[in-house]
């Protein structure tokens, strides 16, 4: 696909039927513009006149139609009115006005708070292995509630935030800020790298279409060397139970893939699919194929590996992970997805903090949880985002920000407020790729 041109994302139904479908053919490019710019200049050259006649005969009846419409013409004011109310999204109906207007309280005083933890190189804080992932984070937790780069009171500082996670690009188009070594170490560069790659590729991806200039050359050659590098780390040798899925960055810890990581890059492959980089049908196919094998048909839940086989390897991070992988493809009307659905029905969240065990996370899961719930939307949307609304919003500091996860502690509270954030926006249907 020529990329050389810049793409915007598509996001209406039509792209919502191509997922991840390769097109047969080369993208064909229209041409000869100087030829229809002829063409059409020439048309109102000759009929201007006549244009004009018309426009001038049809005038009196138009102001007698405005008249009686009470429409003011052209050449007159407005009468004075009382301030329009903003619109309540469609989703945000399943909350009571008030409860829905706390929330978007409860979100800009996040974001307020957000836009103070920016560092001077553009990240925003937290450990440095966690970078650009927390900062990528940050970014995606303004989009969702509708600032753009370069517009409005954060728009200068998203810019900056973006050149970071571009700059943190390694030779090999891995993102990571630290370099990581030759082995595995628990909570650090190796062990976050593919957190930070997954994560950093789809915040690009979301803002390629509202970048232009330099930013959007930087961006987009940044996507094609990540995209390369996703593809090249999920051919690497694996267990035939991890086949097309993404873990660590160094193999070898058994299992070689599991699906928090593997969601991860499979919404950036989405993402960048939506802003039109080649996406081959191959690397989603061979990666839905690992989510299948990580889903428990007893439970109807899944689990966070292949191999945990058993309801005691089911969570709810990792369950919302296979539901927002398997919409990502196309499947979330699928019995799969409706089954884990009435999984998280059967266990939703009761107060800040609260885990199952094994690998939850209080806060990834509501993150995960809410944007599955938006995706697989009648009653499972009724029910599980009012809890988490209700939830994150009675546990929101005075200052703005979230109290650090339980789990997460390390990253500070600012990888929390953005999952926070993250959580409560779904209404807003801002960002591409978790729109239904």
């Amino acid at each position: 696909m020529d990329i050389d041109k810049k793409q915007r994302p598509r996001t209406g139904a039509a792209d919502m039927a191509d997922r991840f479908r390769l097109l047969d053919q080369p993208r064909f490019r229209p041409s000869g513009r100087s030829r229809r710019f002829y063409l059409v200049q020439a048309h109102f050259r000759c009929f201007y006149k006549i244009y004009f006649l018309a426009f001038a005969a049809f005038f009196p009846h138009l102001r007698s139609f405005c008249a009686a419409a009470s429409i003011p013409p052209f050449n007159e004011r407005a009468p004075a009115s009382a301030p329009a109310v903003a619109a309540i999204p469609p989703l945000a109906a399943v909350l009571p006005a008030a409860e829905w207007h706390r929330v978007e309280n409860t979100v800009d005083r996040g974001l307020a708070w957000l836009a103070t933890q920016q560092e001077a190189d553009g990240s925003f804080a937290s450990l440095p292995q966690a970078q650009p992932a927390a900062t990528s984070l940050a970014i995606m937790a303004f989009l969702s509630k509708g600032t753009q780069p370069g517009l409005g009171p954060y728009g200068q500082q998203l810019n900056r935030a973006i050149d970071f996670v571009v700059s943190c690009q390694m030779s090999d188009g891995l993102f990571s800020y630290m370099a990581p070594p030759p082995f595995h170490d628990t909570r650090g560069p190796s062990h976050a790298a593919m957190y930070n790659h997954g994560i950093s590729g789809l915040m690009l991806g979301e803002v390629y279409g509202q970048v232009s200039g330099t930013r959007s050359k930087n961006v987009r050659d940044a996507i094609t060397r990540a995209l390369l590098f996703t593809r090249a780390h999920q051919l690497q040798p694996r267990p035939a139970l991890d086949k097309g899925g993404w873990r660590y960055l160094r193999l070898g810890n058994s299992p070689d893939a599991d699906l928090s990581v593997t969601a991860w890059q499979i919404m950036f492959l989405r993402s960048a699919r939506n802003s039109e980089f080649d996406v081959p049908a191959a690397y989603v196919d061979e990666a839905m194929a690992f989510v299948g094998r990580c889903w428990d048909a007893g439970s109807g839940g899944f689990c966070y590996a292949a191999n945990a086989y058993g309801s005691e390897g089911v969570a709810r991070g990792v369950t919302g992970a296979g539901i927002v992988a398997l919409a990502m493809a196309g499947q979330h009307e699928t019995r799969m997805a409706q089954r884990a659905g009435d999984w998280l029905l059967a266990n939703p969240f009761r107060g800040y903090g609260g885990t199952l065990g094994g690998h939850e996370k209080f806060i990834y899961s509501t993150f995960y949880c809410s944007q599955a719930a938006a995706q697989l939307g009648g009653r499972y949307w009724q029910q599980i985002y009012p809890r988490i609304s209700s939830v994150l919003v009675s546990a929101q500091s005075p200052d703005g920000s979230w109290p650090s996860d339980p789990q997460l502690t390390e990253f500070g509270n600012g990888l929390t407020t953005a999952f926070a954030i993250l959580s409560l926006t779904p209404p807003y249907q801002i960002l591409p790729v978790y729109q239904r």
